[in-house]
């Protein structure tokens, strides 16, 4: 939607147009809308917790449960590699960055049905909406990173300096989230059943990516086409980050991760613009 202000008698007037073909995004509306966004943002986490027995808790528990089943399956039956880490924090490392893009692409993508009654009444970036519903997920992965500091703490893993670079592979977990997150978000307005497809494509993707077993068990022919999931490179960073894996630093992998993902984001960007006039009339 393109906004104009015009100033007449001293009263400002806003004319909303809708974008033209493939449209543009002024991205000065972002910042004119900040405070929505914090405000939606506020409130995805309320909802989330409300009426819960364990409130935050949950940000802990699913990952850590998680940790329990593989590492009980994979680690003590299958005695999968861990890359000379024990298998506990080698997992949990892992499920920590992939529970913010689970639960990042599942409230995303449902964000615009959900507030439909916020489309069809008043006008606002729609981008917000699944922006402030991945923006939301941070917190829960703050908390659990806490935990995750408090393993390393147990195993008596030092932090080095490399964990300095935690905030670089966080940005590409969430450019990831948000890329993907646009695209379901879109689709499910014009596609109610991708609302389905979507813990299928989740489950799918956590057994495709490094995190019940490493990277190093990907045979050589097929590392490349391994790093075209993002999140491949996103877990490994993470665990080179902060365990010193005998992985090593994810270069080639983390730039190949890295392209794509902006790819995710900039087609996910511009479906999104392409569909977001008809929004209003469909959800």
């Amino acid at each position: 939607m393109e906004t104009k202000n015009i100033v007449k008698n001293e009263i400002p007037v806003t004319i909303l147009r809708p974008a033209t073909g493939w449209g543009t995004f002024n991205f000065r509306d972002l910042w004119l809308y900040r405070e929505l966004i914090y405000f939606l943002t506020w409130r995805d986490l309320k909802v989330r917790y409300k009426q819960t027995l364990l409130g935050a808790g949950w940000a802990i528990l699913k990952p850590f449960m998680t940790m329990v089943v593989f590492s009980i399956f994979f680690g003590d039956l299958a005695n999968v590699p861990s890359d000379g880490m024990p298998y506990p924090i080698f997992t949990f490392a892992a499920l920590v960055p992939w529970e913010l893009f689970s639960n990042a692409i599942s409230v995303a993508g449902r964000s615009l049905v959900q507030n439909r009654h916020m489309i069809t009444k008043i006008y606002f970036p729609r981008v917000i909406l699944p922006l402030s519903a991945t923006l939301a997920g941070v917190v829960d992965f703050l908390i659990a990173f806490v935990i995750l500091l408090g393993m390393m703490f147990y195993y008596k893993i030092p932090l080095t300096i490399y964990a300095l670079t935690i905030p670089l592979f966080l940005l590409l977990a969430l450019i990831t989230s948000i890329g993907i997150g646009l695209w379901l978000a879109a689709l499910n307005v014009q596609y109610r059943d991708i609302g389905y497809v979507t813990p299928f494509l989740t489950q799918f993707w956590l057994f495709i990516t490094p995190i019940a077993y490493g990277a190093s068990m990907v045979p050589e022919k097929w590392q490349f086409l391994y790093s075209l999931n993002p999140m491949a490179g996103v877990v490994e960073g993470f665990r080179w980050a902060l365990l010193r894996t005998s992985q090593g630093a994810p270069g080639t992998q983390l730039a190949i991760s890295f392209v794509v993902a902006i790819v995710l984001f900039l087609t996910g960007f511009l479906y999104f613009r392409r569909m977001e006039r008809t929004f209003a009339d469909m959800v």
